[in-house]
């Protein structure tokens, strides 16, 4: 075992000590030579007096190195720190110089130089000698790796202070061999000039010769602040170049205030969406959940396991994030693990088991329950009506009922726009699952809270894997229709909004979100086929498919019948909604979720059209339900 130890930590040892080892004999070389230039460039000097007085400069020189750790540096790294560590040694040891010679005028034996002048003349040497030495290593070292080693050639755009420290985690990037050719600005007063060796174009040399000369695999858009419409052309003119097109992430998202290679990634279809996220700094979620036990289902989806994520950063009493999708479960455990999560559980459950949640509750207790579990898949429920209401509806019931029973404070919904004026049978379930909350919000002491909001970047079930599968497969796209639009925001938005949801709702408030403006699918599965590299259509081509059944052009986040009132936040509205007969829609749920039939499934819809009057089949099997009741 000591073998293995002192094996795997030879390496580095030895660096530093033959560093030092380099450092002594310059250290020997420059008192010579200080000799030489104080006696006129002669050897008219007494050698005996120089002999013995080498091993008392060597002595404080190896002190003063070890003291200040300047061998320690990695000599292929060097920077301004180093060359401040070198400088820091060798005053030192210039100050012990002179308390030695000081010393032989009360001391017998003869240590250093009796000569300030050589004295002086040493240390002015050794700091040259011994950081410029450092800084000749090191450019020998990039030579030698250069002509042995092959590189990734790269351009960064944007020679600011971003594009600098860039090209500092490049550098420092010892797991990938990358090479910054070149840097490119759109300052007219930087083109020409060089940043560390590297020279600055403008964005008009980068051609197709250019790319081929030089073979350039990659340019990184290192630029702060960039509209998501200049950041969509870059990635239009560089992809036709040939070239992999990556971006730096804003400052805020660096690793401790630096940046880390591993953190430049290739553009994604999020970059540039147009789309401003909404910002939410409430200190009223952490109060909210300090010393509280939380409980999640559908922990191991898109929206659970990132509402799981964002409450462990938080100070809770104790965790439960609970799922019937076992593998995905077991993913999410072993990474807050890996995480040092404390005070956790992970649970293997299904909403529909009553008995099963019914001993989660009695033996956790739970303050705060978030509700993601759900069947989101639109074509999926709208051919399978009983499993969607025996998931959407009995499901949410049997938790929202034991939370109601365990005295739960807060019961937090993640509902979606498609509950809104639904047209199938998915959006009309979490309606009724809506109207239940809503319902108990104002018979229990529990306090239920719905949050709506829209597509969500990336989840289970989204667009864009479908799009990324199909581009991978070579295409064709497949769009339903081409003037298709839907709201979209990012997972860790979607989730933080959440828990501001439970944080600021009283009980009974449906919370509807600012989206922005709605996205044209359409125009996004041609970003995503240039942030591929790929032309449209040349390349890929779309191919329209025609509606799905229940599949709406565009989401709603508010019904006709309703309107909003605001809250503290701009960009967050309360959605008021229609009065309705509260224990009648109660009873209507109840007898729902208790007298399914697998086998009767129109009968299923048609009771929840009457659960949710404004639900009204599009494109589906049960426009026909709607002539009747007409």
């Amino acid at each position: 075992m000591i073998t293995r130890i002192l094996s795997k930590n030879a390496h580095k040892y030895a660096s530093r000590w033959m560093v030092l080892g380099i450092d002594t004999l310059l250290i020997f070389q420059t008192y010579f030579l200080a000799y030489v230039i104080r006696y006129n460039f002669t050897f008219h000097f007494d050698k005996l007096d120089f002999i013995a007085e080498i091993p008392f400069v060597i002595g404080l020189g190896v002190l003063s190195f070890i003291i200040v750790g300047s061998y320690k540096g990695v000599i292929r790294h060097t920077g301004l720190k180093d060359a401040n560590n070198v400088f820091m040694a060798g005053s030192l040891y210039a100050t012990l110089c002179l308390i030695a010679n000081g010393l032989q005028e009360v001391v017998p034996g003869h240590f250093v130089s009796s000569s300030i002048s050589i004295i002086i003349i040493h240390y002015l040497l050794n700091i040259v000698i011994l950081i410029t030495s450092r800084f000749v290593f090191k450019t020998l070292y990039a030579k030698v790796i250069s002509d042995t080693k092959s590189y990734k050639n790269v351009v960064i755009y944007g020679a600011g202070n971003s594009g600098l420290l860039t090209l500092h985690a490049l550098v420092k990037d010892t797991k990938h061999s990358v090479k910054v050719v070149a840097f490119i600005d759109d300052n007219k007063k930087k083109v020409g000039r060089q940043i560390e060796s590297v020279p600055i174009y403008s964005k008009e040399k980068i051609s197709k010769e250019f790319i081929s000369k030089n073979k350039i695999s990659e340019i990184i858009i290192s630029i702060q602040t960039i509209p998501s419409t200049k950041l969509l052309k870059f990635v239009d003119e560089f992809s036709q170049l040939g070239v992999n097109v990556k971006i730096v992430p804003p400052v805020d998202r660096w690793t401790n205030g630096d940046l880390n290679a591993k953190q430049i990634k290739t553009v994604k279809i999020e970059d540039i969406l147009n789309r401003n996220p909404i910002e939410i700094n409430n200190p009223n979620i952490s109060k909210e959940v300090e010393g509280k036990v939380l409980l999640i289902t559908g922990a191991a989806g898109s929206i659970g396991s990132e509402i799981s994520r964002q409450l462990t950063k938080y100070n809770y009493k104790y965790l439960i994030i609970l799922d019937q999708a076992e593998s995905a479960l077991y993913d999410l455990q072993q990474e807050f693990k890996q995480e040092g999560a404390v005070n956790f559980e992970a649970i293997v459950g299904d909403i529909r088991n009553k008995t099963r949640l019914k001993e989660t509750f009695e033996k956790h207790r739970p303050d705060i329950v978030f509700h993601a579990a759900a069947y989101k898949h639109v074509p999926f429920v709208e051919e399978n009506p009983y499993e969607g209401v025996l998931v959407n509806v009995y499901g949410s019931k049997v938790v929202m009922d034991l939370s109601v029973d365990y005295d739960v404070e807060k019961f937090v919904m993640v509902s979606t726009d498609k509950a809104v004026n639904p047209t199938n049978v998915m959006g009309a379930t979490k309606r009724v699952a809506e109207i239940y909350a809503t319902c108990l919000s104002n018979t229990s002491k529990t306090k239920f809270i719905t949050t709506r909001f829209g597509n969500v970047l990336g989840s289970n079930g989204s667009v864009i894997p479908l799009f990324k599968k199909q581009i991978e497969k070579g295409g064709p796209l497949t769009l339903t229709h081409k003037d298709i639009t839907r709201y979209f925001m990012t997972i860790p938005e979607a989730c933080q909004l959440v828990l501001e949801a439970g944080a600021m709702g009283n009980g009974g408030e449906i919370f509807v979100f600012d989206m922005g403006e709605s996205v044209k699918i359409f125009d996004m599965a041609v970003k995503m086929i240039h942030l591929s590299g790929l032309r449209y259509p040349e390349d890929i081509d779309i191919e329209i498919v025609g509606l799905r059944p229940g599949e709406k052009l565009y989401e709603e986040l508010l019904s006709n019948e309703e309107n909003t009132q605001p809250t503290y936040h701009e960009k967050i509205m309360i959605a008021k909604v229609q009065e309705m007969n509260i224990y009648s829609q109660i009873e209507r749920v109840n007898f729902l979720a208790e007298n399914l039939q697998p086998n009767n499934t129109e009968n299923i819809v048609r009771q929840v059209k009457e659960i949710v009057p404004e639900y009204i089949s599009n494109n589906s099997k049960y426009e026909k339900l709607d002539l009747q009741e007409a």
